[in-house]
């Protein structure tokens, strides 16, 4: 397998972070580890020839030029160009990779020192065919890196032929394999998927059925699923699980619990309880009867499909995790990467065809009755959250890097509230109602900044919509609470 050499230009004293940031991605990445090397000039050892000699030595041995522009153009001497712009030059004329990453938005360009205009200009000149990207901090440059160096390593051939779960896992052995988690697996496969092996199969048969042996090697998928400990090979494959006490993410967390020991699927099992311990069982008096029903505030069908979607089509080439947030009126479920170029995040509402980043894995967990193969499982979760009485499940792709689930705990949510007209007052006392189980005239007065009256006005408003429920003796004794649905 070919190495790659990455060299890292910029300003070293004003990008720093950067800089290291980018090394230091690289370095932890699963899979850009074992393709790249990043070079950093602050970090080589002392020479006898001169600092710009060993720089453009260092440009003419890489691959990839990687240059970080900000606002300054660093030190030149008179009637030279900076280091920065002759490391550029020298990747130029050598005919390397160009990757180009600019710290802030076209708005700020013209505050930048002269010499840094003038390169963006070069860069931006269409007919240089330049890759440039724009990047705010440096969590969104190792994003932006980490998309180009993938597209350089596909367009090279080096990734692309096999998907991560399909690949050789190195090292893994057959006792490394759970034999009764294959077994379990078996029983639940023949029993409600028609698999058509028996209880007294081998591991090898089972798994060659499956496509989890590859040239008489364990894959991935194998060691991810049936592994007794998948850790010992995969340390991004793991969910985290958090239990915030708000609507927003704040510290300190009111449960906190990381999956990693486990096979895939014991972490989905025990992220889905973890989801399912943190939300509620409202108690909803049915009407002309003296019965209560206490249904979960979210399907359980809709958290368990969210984590398994989460598990099957995430990225295992980054060493991100899945994450599970459980919010005070909403759930969220995180996983890096992105959809299909076929599939948009609307397409996901309706009768779509299925297309998981992990074929191998999905197919498994089909067996095993963890999914849907046929891409129904997202449409489910749709009608059940409605039938539910709760908003439809939001499904959002940031920057085309990862994917977010979004389960609402009630239908009272802010782009729920705010189609319904409300203020941002009464905005603000849902939050609180949310974040402390009630309200009072007093509490609403304190946090808005208003008069008895316009609050009267505006408790009288959220009753009258359904929202809030007066309880307790009218006067000082009179709290809101959150209509309960059904009720």
């Amino acid at each position: 397998m070919k190495r790659y050499k990455i060299f890292v230009s910029g300003v070293q004293k004003e990008l720093k972070f950067e800089r290291r940031a980018v090394k230091e991605f690289v370095r932890k990445d699963v899979l850009l580890s074992e393709y790249f090397d990043v070079f950093l000039f602050e970090e080589a050892p002392a020479k006898s020839k001169s600092a710009e000699k060993a720089y453009i030595d260092e440009v003419q041995k890489s691959d990839i030029y990687i240059g970080i522009l900000g606002q300054e153009y660093g030190g030149a001497e008179k009637g030279k160009i900076s280091p920065t712009e002759a490391e550029f030059c020298e990747a130029k004329a050598k005919h390397k990779e160009i990757l180009i990453y600019i710290k802030g938005q076209n708005t700020v360009d013209k505050k930048r020192e002269l010499g840094v205009q003038k390169l963006i200009k070069e860069i931006r000149n269409p007919q240089a065919g330049y890759s440039y990207r724009r990047f705010k901090d440096t969590g969104e440059l190792t994003n932006l890196v980490y998309e180009s160096l993938i597209s350089f390593l596909k367009e090279k051939g080096e990734i692309g032929k096999a998907g991560f779960d399909q690949r050789i896992c190195e090292g893994a052995k057959l006792s490394d394999i759970d034999k009764t988690k294959v077994k379990w697996f078996l029983k639940v496969a023949r029993a409600k998927r028609s698999f058509p092996l028996g209880l007294d199969s081998s591991v090898k048969d089972v798994f060659t059925h499956l496509k989890l042996i590859k040239d008489g090697k364990l894959t991935n998928a194998a060691v991810l699923l049936f592994g007794k400990s998948p850790r010992k090979f995969f340390d991004q494959a793991k969910i985290k699980c958090v239990q915030l006490p708000s609507t927003e993410v704040v510290k300190p967390f009111s449960s906190y619990h990381i999956y990693e020991e486990e096979n895939l699927f014991e972490q989905v099992d025990k992220a889905a309880a973890f989801v399912l311990d943190a939300i509620k069982f409202p108690v909803i008096q049915q009407k002309n009867t003296v019965q209560v029903a206490r249904p979960r505030e979210i399907p359980d069908f809709a958290i368990h499909e969210a984590i398994v979607n989460a598990v099957a089509h995430r990225d295992y080439n980054t060493t991100s995790s899945v994450q599970v947030m459980v919010f005070l009126d909403r759930v969220e479920i995180w996983n890096s990467g992105t959809l299909p170029g076929s599939l948009k995040v609307e397409d996901l509402k309706k009768p779509h065809s299925s297309h998981p980043s992990n074929p191998t894995l999905a197919t498994v967990l089909y067996f095993g009755n963890y999914i849907q193969q046929v891409g129904s499982g997202t449409t489910e979760m749709v009608r059940q959250c409605k039938k539910h009485g709760l908003p439809e499940p939001e499904f959002v792709s940031v920057r085309n890097l990862e994917f977010k689930t979004i389960l609402a705990r009630d239908i009272f949510t802010e782009s729920n509230l705010t189609q319904m007209g409300l203020n941002e007052r009464q905005l603000k006392a849902i939050k609180f109602v949310k974040e402390k189980s009630q309200i009072t005239n007093k509490d609403y007065r304190e946090i808005n900044h208003v008069s008895k009256p316009t609050a009267t006005r505006d408790f009288a408003k959220l009753v009258e919509m359904k929202i809030l429920k007066q309880k307790g003796i009218v006067g000082k004794g009179t709290v809101y609470i959150l209509k309960p649905i059904g009720s």
